[in-house]
């Protein structure tokens, strides 16, 4: 009876880690940028049941292996193993604004790469992110709306004097004169890569090295200024997922209460027989 419970009380709180997942991307629908988490559900390992007597339960040995005395299988439970963003291209906005910029990405030699503008955070490591909306600071350079400096292709940050400059489709500003191509990388793995916060991306210590993409011929991409990448999150599809997940923990909710009305019979009224 405890291993039902077990495995109720794991639903519950695989589907609340789901439900909370879902809310924060409603959250961003509407964050330029945004990349929607997708959240894996996984089986804890199956346990082999088998008649009284036998010397030992076996875990995981699989269906088919031939067990003396087995009566059956007993899944014990099920957890949220962990949320993948998806970086499917969001839809592409005009603004009006100079300051942003869309990342639209072409082929890619990678099934799961991703492109991404290099920024540089408060305390001043590089990072990546979609989000192109920028603007302009009080000294001149271009920074996000968190005020973290957008970088330039070495890697310095990028002063444009003022509002006033052009972007051409490969991603080059034209500043006073001046041509200074945008910090753009390419990850190979994009769905290994970290979320931060303030949509910046950092690079997993085990994962796919950060390349630049200008220096793989295979990548291809355009940035169009005055446009905005919308959030890739399906507000219909997303509310549809809360619900039923909502409906999925009430269901465990209920089996869980059933399991504790039975044990409370079990001990008030099954203890009373001498």
């Amino acid at each position: 009876m405890l291993r039902g419970f077990y495995t109720a009380a794991s639903g519950m709180m695989a589907n609340q880690r789901m439900q909370e997942t879902l809310s924060n991307n409603m959250s961003n629908a509407n964050t330029p940028g945004y990349k929607a988490d997708q959240g894996t559900m996984r089986a804890f390992p199956e346990l082999l049941i088998e008649q009284m007597g036998s010397e030992s339960i076996p875990v995981s040995r699989g269906l088919n292996v031939p067990v003396r005395g087995h009566v059956g299988s007993l899944n014990t439970g099920v957890y949220m193993q962990e949320a993948i963003p998806s970086f499917a291209q969001g839809d592409i906005r005009e603004t009006g604004v100079g300051t942003d910029f869309a990342l639209i990405q072409g082929t890619v030699p990678d099934e799961s790469g991703s492109i991404f503008f290099n920024v540089q955070n408060e305390a001043g490591e590089e990072r990546y992110t979609r989000n192109g909306n920028f603007t302009v600071d009080g000294e001149g350079f271009l920074t996000t709306n968190q005020g973290y400096y957008v970088l330039d292709d070495t890697g310095n940050p990028i002063n444009t004097g003022g509002m006033e400059f052009d972007l051409s489709s490969n991603g080059t500003l034209a500043v006073g004169g001046q041509e200074i191509p945008l910090g753009l990388s390419y990850s190979p793995e994009a769905g290994s890569m970290v979320k931060e916060g303030n949509d910046l991306f950092q690079a997993a210590e085990n994962g796919e090295p950060i390349e630049n993409a200008r220096e793989n011929g295979a990548v291809e991409f355009n940035v169009r200024q005055n446009f905005l990448e919308q959030s890739n999150v399906d507000a219909n599809r997303t509310m549809t997922e809360m619900m039923n997940t909502y409906r999925s923990f009430e269901m465990n909710q209920r089996v869980l209460k059933a399991y504790d009305q039975s044990m409370q019979k079990t001990v008030t009224e099954i203890g009373r027989i001498r």
